[in-house]
């Protein structure tokens, strides 16, 4: 489904890959020269950024400082991901965000991610978060480990809420864009949002990076319950922690669940008539923010929202509301038509993928 991380790569693809995007500004060299330059702007802007927040203590703040220099390369040691991330963890106001975001100092061409210390803390920190439960299972059945996989899809179960802390990086984010105004050089002269199109490009872009938990492989697991009435009857309890997550890729796997293992017809048309909602909001949300880029005012309420903190959930659903944009689809509305453009879903075709 095209939540937050996939608006997030859309918003940030003009960084590195929106030249070749385009055929016809490929063929304009100035255009192709003009945008390169913009592009070694925003990457010096963005080193800025981490500059006049490395040396803050708090954790919020770092942790804005750690999501900005993960993307660029040959960071200074001082001033890198690690180092950033490291700091964060233990500052004055840390929480689970800051470990979450740890799990991505790791290194994957060794096939050590997520970050093992991280996860270790994560799980005795935040045992009622099911998202934290769901990260292990992934990991385990990666390695084989199909016994505690099940252990763990039990205890997901069990959790009281799902929280990929999201939106805790958007408000870091969010907060630290603001620190430093950004040049000239960085704007987009075809774009009208200015100076607050540029924070919401780097906001979202980066924030759409977080690190994901297995819910592939719980979808997967859940679906293979057959005649085993016990695991069953957790994905059931599951799906219903995920229809309140705070992602809209994880309450669509809440809503799946409730599909596939419903115990009647009826509770199965009412998850779907849920989901097509959900895809609907995600769809109508990613129309608003590509609307940021030309919309100064759009651009400033949605760095608005961040700050304020939350979840990627509320952030979505506040944008429609302010927007005056029903959270209901249209009665005549479908998901995969011509008319609408086509919308993945974070159901269980996109799940299953």
């Amino acid at each position: 489904m095209p939540g937050l991380r996939q608006l997030a790569l859309a918003l940030i693809c003009t960084i590195g890959a929106g030249i070749a995007a385009s055929p016809a500004l490929a063929k304009q060299p100035k255009a192709a020269s003009a945008q390169q330059a913009r592009t070694k702007a925003l990457i010096a802007f963005q080193r800025d950024l981490v500059s006049v927040l490395a040396p803050r203590a708090d954790a919020l703040p770092l942790l804005g400082a750690a999501l900005l220099a993960r993307p660029l390369p040959e960071q200074p040691k001082w001033n890198d991901f690690h180092s950033l991330i490291e700091r964060a963890v233990a500052a004055p106001g840390h929480g689970p965000a800051e470990r979450w975001v740890q799990l991505a100092d790791c290194d994957a061409k060794a096939d050590a991610c997520p970050n093992a210390d991280a996860l270790a803390a994560l799980v005795a920190q935040t045992p009622d978060n099911a998202a934290v439960w769901l990260l292990k299972l992934g990991q385990d059945l990666h390695n084989g480990k199909h016994d505690d996989a099940r252990t763990d899809l039990a205890q997901a179960a069990r959790a009281k809420l799902y929280d990929d802390y999201t939106g805790t990086s958007l408000q870091a984010l969010a907060h630290g864009v603001s620190t430093l105004p950004p040049p000239e050089a960085t704007l987009d002269p075809q774009a009208g949002a200015g100076a607050a199109g540029v924070q919401a490009m780097i906001v979202f872009g980066i924030a759409g990076a977080q690190p994901q938990p297995g819910l592939q492989a719980t979808a997967e697991l859940c679906e293979a319950a057959g005649e085993d009435q016990a695991l069953a009857a957790d994905c059931r309890q599951l799906g219903k922690t995920l229809e309140w997550a705070s992602s809209p890729l994880a309450r669509s796997l809440g809503l799946h669940l409730r599909e596939v293992l419903a115990a009647d017809e009826g509770e199965r048309e009412h998850a779907q008539r849920e989901r097509r909602d959900l895809v609907w909001q995600v769809q109508q949300f990613t129309r608003l923010a590509a609307k940021a880029q030309a919309d100064r005012a759009q651009a400033q309420h949605l760095l608005s929202l961040a700050r304020h903190g939350g979840t990627e959930m509320s952030l979505m659903l506040a944008a429609l509301r302010d927007a005056g944009v029903s959270i209901t689809a249209p009665a005549d509305w479908t998901p995969h038509s011509a008319k609408n453009g086509e919308t993945r879903t974070g159901s269980a075709e996109r799940t299953r993928r």
